[in-house]
């Protein structure tokens, strides 16, 4: 393996690292919030972080993603490329980024975009109802948190200043 490809690959394995301990960060708002709210509402808690998770992915990968990276934006502003999300043949190569592969740029920014809605439900946890927590979990990692993350990463008004 040439040092290119070493060094790809290390850039990989770090950012996956990271990956995981902020997935671990999830599990530590589970346990701070089951552990400062009654315990009558522990399992709704625990329900919540891991709704957080599964429906911030899934939100996150149908729209999220080409929200937060648009192949072009209206004014700096908004933009989106397609829905859903295709790596294409270069995904998993060099080709996407000389740091690291499609897929690991998307898992990386769905658990930070997931991670800001597990905030907020250490926030309002027992003064909301989980339906409309998981509406607003849909809400923010599907379009909020892209819209503005693309203001920055994703090439939009704020990358320029």
């Amino acid at each position: 393996m040439n040092t290119a490809g070493l060094e790809f690959s290390i850039h990989n394995i770090w950012i996956l690292f990271a990956t995981v301990l902020v997935f671990i960060m999830h599990l530590g708002f589970a346990c701070l919030e089951a552990g400062l709210t009654r315990s009558k509402n522990t399992i709704n808690i625990l329900f919540k972080n891991f709704g957080v998770v599964s429906i911030g992915l899934i939100s996150y990968a149908v729209i999220g993603f080409q929200l937060m990276y648009p192949e072009s934006s209206l004014s700096g502003l908004i933009g989106l490329s397609s829905l859903g999300i295709s790596a294409g043949p270069e995904g998993v190569t060099s080709a996407y980024n000389p740091h690291y592969t499609y897929w690991t740029d998307f898992i990386f920014q769905a658990m930070f975009a997931a991670t800001a809605a597990t905030i907020v439900s250490g926030a309002i946890a027992e003064r909301m109802k989980l339906s409309s927590f998981l509406l607003f979990t849909t809400l923010l990692v599907g379009l909020f948190y892209p819209i503005v993350g693309m203001w920055h990463w994703g090439g939009g008004i704020l990358s320029s200043m």
